[in-house]
């Protein structure tokens, strides 16, 4: 598994960057960035990995994910790596996805358990007056979209593999909140995040938002949605505003599509203002929302010739490929709120944040979206 077998061999873009990311494991077969620990970032590599082995056939890919999740799932069910429950951190959340699958495949009871233990920080999670999760416990009554990518997904999956259908009650009530509260009216675009207590200085004293949409954390949400909505059984009462809110958005996110290049700015509502980029991960993100939900029926109106060109933008745009494999450039390194080193939410912090190559940050949803990117195309009959 330490070898990129199929860099070179002419295979779908989706196996050049899963071989890429395989050919950094070690000689016992982890990842250094994946194996290190509990993190949101690696969980969300793991999924597309996973993904990747579905569509390409690839026999030998789930079993490096439950290689990489069994470094932090003890017997007991208790999970290793900087996981505390007491931190009430939704981005804890992410990785357990990956148990679900292998709960479901090995019926190992640990998983199953480690699995439980999210379900149980979830029960505890603080939250807003009207029942919304602050994004940790060390940021109080504020909601990020980053957390919804985090944790509704897993819910809506929990619920329908364990037969809880209360959780999908409360992923769409997270969805739907979040929305609400970041919503701006005048162009549809989702802020990064909301503070009901109005006491940080990222946010607007009036509305509680933060101050601009970030790339990102649209892409966050707008993968939640995609991803939650496919395990919502046709009857749940909020599945049809679900979709209804998906399509809205997507129709706010096309506006805000750079016309030259088909992908998206680090600053989705400062098109062209001056220091401005073309960021990569988040371009990754929503073009993978929409192509997955064109491809399941979620999006009546939305054309997929505007989430091809994206796809062909992050290609033209942000991809070299040489003899290591696929490598993605542009990638914002990390933003956020607040913290102990203050981030103020202003357009000069966003600017300020590093701009990176290859990591796994935007890696990740590169490899998910051109799982999805290549499976509309297959469905089109458009694939080689």
């Amino acid at each position: 598994m330490g070898t990129a077998t199929g860099i070179h061999s002419g295979t779908r873009m989706s196996g050049r960057i899963a071989e890429t990311i395989l050919s950094l494991t070690d000689e016992h077969g982890y990842h250094p960035q994946i194996a290190n620990k509990w993190g949101y970032v690696s969980g969300m590599a793991l999924l597309a990995i996973s993904r990747a082995g579905d569509w390409t056939g690839n026999d030998g890919y789930q079993p490096f994910v439950k290689r990489q999740i069994d470094v932090f799932i003890h017997d007991d069910g208790s999970i290793g790596g900087f996981f505390r429950l007491e931190d009430y951190n939704l981005d804890h959340i992410n990785k357990g996805k990956n148990l679900l699958r292998l709960w479901r495949e090995s019926g190992e009871e640990k998983y199953k358990k480690a699995a439980r233990l999210l379900i149980t920080q979830l029960i505890g999670q603080p939250r807003t007056e009207e029942g919304g999760y602050w994004h940790k416990k060390i940021y109080p009554f504020q909601m990020w979209l980053d957390g919804l990518y985090m944790s509704s997904p897993y819910m809506a999956e929990y619920a329908a593999t364990f037969q809880e259908p209360e959780w999908f009650d409360e992923a769409a009530r997270q969805l739907l909140l979040v929305e609400k509260r970041t919503r701006n009216p005048q162009n549809g675009l989702l802020h990064h995040a909301w503070d009901e207590s109005r006491e940080q200085r990222w946010c607007d004293g009036t509305t509680g938002r933060s101050r601009y949409v970030w790339g990102r954390a649209m892409g966050w949400y707008a993968m939640a949605l995609a991803d939650s909505l496919e395990h919502f059984p046709a009857d749940h009462p909020k599945r049809g505003q679900l979709m209804g809110i998906f399509e809205r958005m997507c129709n706010a996110v096309l506006r805000a599509q750079d016309q030259e290049s088909g992908v998206w700015y680090q600053l989705m509502d400062c098109n062209g203002r001056e220091g401005n980029y073309l960021e990569a991960s988040g371009s990754c993100m929503l073009t993978y929302a929409m192509a997955k939900g064109i491809r399941l029926g979620y999006l009546a109106e939305i054309d997929r010739r505007a989430v091809e060109r994206a796809y062909e933008g992050i290609l033209a745009r942000f991809v070299t490929e040489d003899e290591k494999g696929v490598h993605l450039h542009g990638i914002c390194h990390g933003a956020g709120l607040g913290g102990r080193k203050y981030r103020d939410g202003s357009y000069e912090y966003y600017m300020s944040e590093a701009v990176v190559s290859d990591a796994l940050m935007g890696v990740a949803p590169f490899l998910l979206t051109s799982v999805e990117v290549e499976r509309l195309r297959e469905e089109a009959g458009e694939l080689d």
